[in-house]
């Protein structure tokens, strides 16, 4: 269920309010749809899908809350060094429930990695591109890629039947 974030909160409170917020968003661009609707491409030669959005932000959380925070060996899930956009590119015979609990399983390790950290300026115990990154920055970047990819579902959802919204 999409909760509004407070209005008032301090900063930890307030950046956890908004990923759950933007992740819940997603899951709003996607129910009630299909498994073929949400395998449906954006625009060719795009291969953006609803789908793919899923399996690719259950990849993204493992990244961020898993290998570069923790430091944990997990492996991607949808893609490989020689296939790099198959998160997004093979959905056809992808199974959206699995897409859907593989992603909601991410989460849910991604908020017990968090609840861990009490510091917003801790850093991660593995480098990514040559650096550290904090847990502050990696909750600002994950709001920003869900927010990011929620614009791409409002418009891959508004072209499947017309739905809007926030």
């Amino acid at each position: 269920m999409r909760i509004d974030p407070p209005l008032v909160a301090d900063e930890r409170e307030m950046l956890l309010a908004w990923l759950d917020y933007h992740r819940e968003t997603l899951a709003v661009k996607c129910d009630g749809l299909t498994e073929e609707q949400l395998r449906d491409r954006a625009a060719e030669p795009s291969t953006l899908s609803l789908l793919g959005l899923v399996r690719h932000m259950a990849d993204v959380e493992r990244s961020w809350f898993r290998r570069v925070l923790e430091d944990e060996d997990a492996p991607p899930l949808h893609f490989t060094d020689a296939d790099p956009d198959g998160d997004f590119d093979n959905v056809d015979d992808a199974s959206a429930r699995d897409a859907f609990a593989t992603w909601r399983a991410e989460i849910e390790v991604a908020k017990a990695n968090v609840a861990r950290w009490p510091d917003l300026g801790a850093v991660g115990k593995r480098q990514r591109h040559g650096e550290y990154y904090s847990l502050r920055w990696i909750l600002v970047h994950m709001i920003e890629e869900y927010a990011r990819h929620n614009g791409h579902a409002d418009i891959i959802r508004q072209r499947i039947d017309g739905v809007t919204g926030e």
